[in-house]
């Protein structure tokens, strides 16, 4: 069964060369200008991988991510951006975006990123399965399975990798965390853009936690990390 992206993109010349590319390699493509009535194009078409433009007409891709991570948080999502400032990188992570590609950007490495997330879309073990339904943080309780962090001011809806990240931090809580062997069990590879990505998130995820919760994210240079729960 052939697998489906969803592919928004409102620059029709560039959007026809994705489209194409795509629809040669394998992969069955719906392509939309903008993010309209995205709940009715998730849930008719029910796509494997999306694809989405930042710069979109009517409400941007940011906004668009967001829909979809309420829909599927599974569901992963690529953007295709010129904008790659950090500020960019941590909107995009917290609308559930799952990687980031920088535009002009070449059909082969679009390919690879897309077969990347379908793999670890489908992959059997997970970094949150060993973990129980519960886990105590302190005043904090993280459910793996609803992708939430329950904070003394709220509920936190957390992305997929989000999720990751915090299970992998969990399953070794108060012990030291490889960088690299996290970036090998989330993303798959410890890329020099992956390792971007997980700074990126590791800030954010840090700013869950609120000063004398008892709760820290220590980076340990040139090693990884250490989740600790005092």
């Amino acid at each position: 069964m052939k697998k489906k992206i969803l592919y928004i993109e409102d620059e029709q010349y560039l959007a026809k060369i994705v489209k194409d590319t795509l629809e040669m390699k394998g992969y069955e493509v719906m392509h939309r200008k903008d993010g309209n009535k995205i709940s009715d194009v998730v849930g008719s078409f029910q796509p494997d991988c999306c694809l989405l433009d930042v710069m979109l007409p009517h409400t941007d891709g940011f906004a668009v991510a967001n829909h979809i991570h309420n829909i599927d948080a599974r569901l992963p999502i690529i953007f295709l951006t010129a904008k790659t400032q950090t500020d960019d990188l941590i909107k995009g992570f917290s609308s559930g975006g799952t990687d980031y590609l920088k535009k002009p950007f070449s059909m082969e490495e679009l390919l690879v990123r897309i077969e990347n997330q379908l793999k670890l879309t489908n992959r059997e073990t997970s970094p949150t399965q060993s973990l129980p339904d519960e886990v105590k943080l302190k005043a904090y309780t993280f459910y793996p399975g609803k992708y939430e962090l329950h904070t003394p001011t709220g509920v936190i809806k957390l992305s997929h990798r989000e999720s990751q990240i915090i299970g992998m931090l969990c399953a070794h809580t108060n012990e030291t965390l490889d960088r690299r062997a996290l970036l090998n069990t989330v993303w798959g590879d410890d890329s020099f853009f992956n390792s971007r990505n997980l700074d990126v998130y590791i800030r954010k995820i840090r700013g869950y936690f609120a000063p004398g919760s008892g709760i820290e994210i220590i980076t340990l240079k040139g090693t990884g990390y250490r989740f600790v729960v005092g």
